[in-house]
């Protein structure tokens, strides 16, 4: 997971939302801070579960950090500002996504982990050209 976070840093730089989803515990926090520190950042990276969101900046580019698993509404982040958050040149890593289901805009990458006997699958899906884009550069080093 770490190794895969920090390739994944290495192709971000285009990407504005990244959405992790799994179960608890499939490792969605643990990417997260593979993929702040493979982007630079040096300082403790927090699990945001009760802050909701952990913010940080790297090379003066803002990232966020949101874990919704505690949102029973999506109403309840209009209360919280959620949308002051996304902004042209910020970086947001949304864990469980579904609970922003009709406020969150369109996801450049959806990563998705699942357990498997072995460990864990990672499936992406790109919904921008963007994640397109950086799909074609992670199968380019993979193979």
């Amino acid at each position: 997971m770490v190794q895969f976070g920090r390739t994944l840093a290495a192709q971000a730089q285009a990407l504005n939302l990244i959405t992790l989803q799994g179960d608890l515990g499939a490792g969605k926090t643990t990417l997260a801070r593979a993929l702040l520190r493979g982007l630079g950042y040096q300082g403790k990276v927090k699990s945001p579960t009760y802050a909701l969101v952990e913010s940080y900046s790297v090379s003066g580019r803002d990232i966020h950090h949101f874990d919704l698993y505690r949102i029973s509404d999506p109403e309840e982040l209009e209360y919280l500002g959620f949308s002051d958050y996304f902004s042209n040149d910020a970086l947001l890593l949304i864990e469980w996504p579904e609970k922003a289901q009709g406020v969150l805009p369109v996801a450049d990458l959806k990563v998705e982990i699942s357990y498997t006997e072995n460990g864990r699958l990672i499936t992406l899906t790109a919904a921008t050209q963007a994640g397109s884009a950086l799909l074609v550069k992670v199968s380019n080093l993979s193979g």
